[in-house]
Order: C-alpha cells, then structure tokens, then sequence
C-alpha cells in the first residue's frame, strides 16, 4: 500500500508547503518586506516543489524518489532564508523546511 510507504514524508510535505504559505503571505505584510525579496521567492519554490512530491509520491510516480530528492535541496535552502529573519513565523517556517528535508531525505536513503 503506498501510503504506509509514503505517508510520514507526504504530511511533511504538505506541513510544509502550507506553513511556507502562511509565511509568505505574512513576510508580505513585514514593514521590510523589500528585503524579504529572495526569503518570499524561495517560500514559493519550496511550497510547490512540496506540493508536487507530495502528489508524485501520492500516485507512486517512477520519480517520486527524484522529486523527493530535489525537494530535500529546495527545503533545506528555504530554511536557510527563513533563519535570516527572527520572526516567529520565519522560525517556525524554518523548522518545518528542515522537517520535511529531513523526511524528504530518510526517502532517498
């Protein structure tokens, strides 16, 4: 059954990509939100490539492996961003990026 095999990384990914949405939508809303360029860019990026694992690994894709392994990259980069500001919100983005980098990661092993 796919889902005992997938399961713990596609909740991390979806935990993930929603909390870098609401992260974003709340770096847009910072007095500085100018230099947030890269951090709201990078939260885009990790949000739809955890999106998209999350579905490849749903259907037991050829490349869910793949993907999983690209998506490890792009949350531990997105975390990176995030730790540049000290908000709760980047924070807590930032641990849930490394979360599913993390189970993102145990799946390539």
């Amino acid at each position: 059954m796919i889902e005992s095999r997938y399961q713990k990384c596609i909740d991390a990914c979806n935990r993930c990509a929603q909390t870098c949405y609401e992260c974003m939508t709340m770096c847009l809303n910072e007095p500085d939100v100018k230099a947030r360029k890269t951090c709201i860019n990078m939260l885009m990026e990790c949000a739809s490539i955890c999106k998209e694992s999350a579905a490849f690994m749903s259907m037991d894709a050829m490349h869910a492996i793949d993907l999983c392994r690209l998506c490890a990259v792009i949350c531990e980069k997105c975390a990176q961003e995030c730790m540049n500001f000290k908000d709760d919100h980047c924070q807590n983005c930032a641990n849930e990026c490394n979360a599913c980098a993390n189970e993102c990661n145990a799946m390539v092993r």
